[in-house]
């Protein structure tokens, strides 16, 4: 079913905006895929990506959202938004010995689209499950200008060896400590000290899951 909705459009990006957090302008934004199932209605990805994470399917749905971020970032670029646009990149997918060559090719066909626009979002564990394999790629990516985010920090193996040996630009601060970090003083902790961490390796920063004035205001 999950490969009958990629080849009938049944699948969707849907643009969550990334705000700088002192001027309130909207600087990027990460693509999430729903399913618009004809019977069933949206589906969320916890809902159906789990199922297809450790096939091939998982790469050709990759190869299809990196196409549609390119394709919508080159429209806001006609626009005149000069904006970021972050994809989830899947750990099978990340591994996959043609993933530059494919991302490449797809940046070819938008020429309106510059590399450094593109943001691939990867997780701790994506990383970890064969990090001498993971740097070589993501040392490519790099390479060509494309920026590597480390997603969901803090909840996998937080392991320094990331920042110090792969090239990341930008880290991603899981929701679940934003979200309670008002009320947990070991979530606001985590929080500052995912900070610091950030400022000492000069990095970009993003945090996930702000959605009261209270959160934007202690951040």
């Amino acid at each position: 079913q999950i490969k009958e909705a990629l080849d009938k459009k049944q699948l969707v990006l849907y643009y969550q905006p990334q705000i700088n957090i002192l001027t309130g302008d909207v600087v990027g934004a990460e693509a999430l895929i729903r399913w618009q199932h004809p019977e069933r209605g949206l589906i969320f990805p916890d809902d159906f990506l789990p199922i297809i994470e450790h096939t091939d399917l998982i790469i050709e749905l990759g190869i299809w959202v990196i196409q549609q971020a390119c394709q919508q970032l080159q429209h806001w670029n006609a626009l005149g938004f000069n904006l970021k646009l972050s994809v989830n990149i899947a750990c099978r997918h990340i591994q996959h010995p043609h993933f530059v060559n494919d991302l490449l090719d797809i940046l070819a066909v938008y020429p309106g689209v510059q590399p450094e626009q593109l943001i691939l979002e990867i997780t701790e564990s994506a990383a970890m499950q064969n990090i001498d394999s993971a740097k070589a790629i993501l040392q490519s990516c790099h390479g060509h200008k494309v920026r590597i985010a480390l997603d969901d920090f803090g909840t996998g193996y937080s392991s320094l060896t990331y920042l110090r040996h792969l090239p990341v630009s930008l880290l991603k601060i899981d929701k679940s400590f934003v979200i309670d970090m008002l009320e947990d003083s070991e979530d606001k902790a985590i929080v500052e000290g995912i900070i610091s961490l950030a400022n000492i390796f000069k990095l970009h920063i993003v945090a996930e899951g702000v959605e009261t004035l209270a959160h934007l205001n202690t951040l």
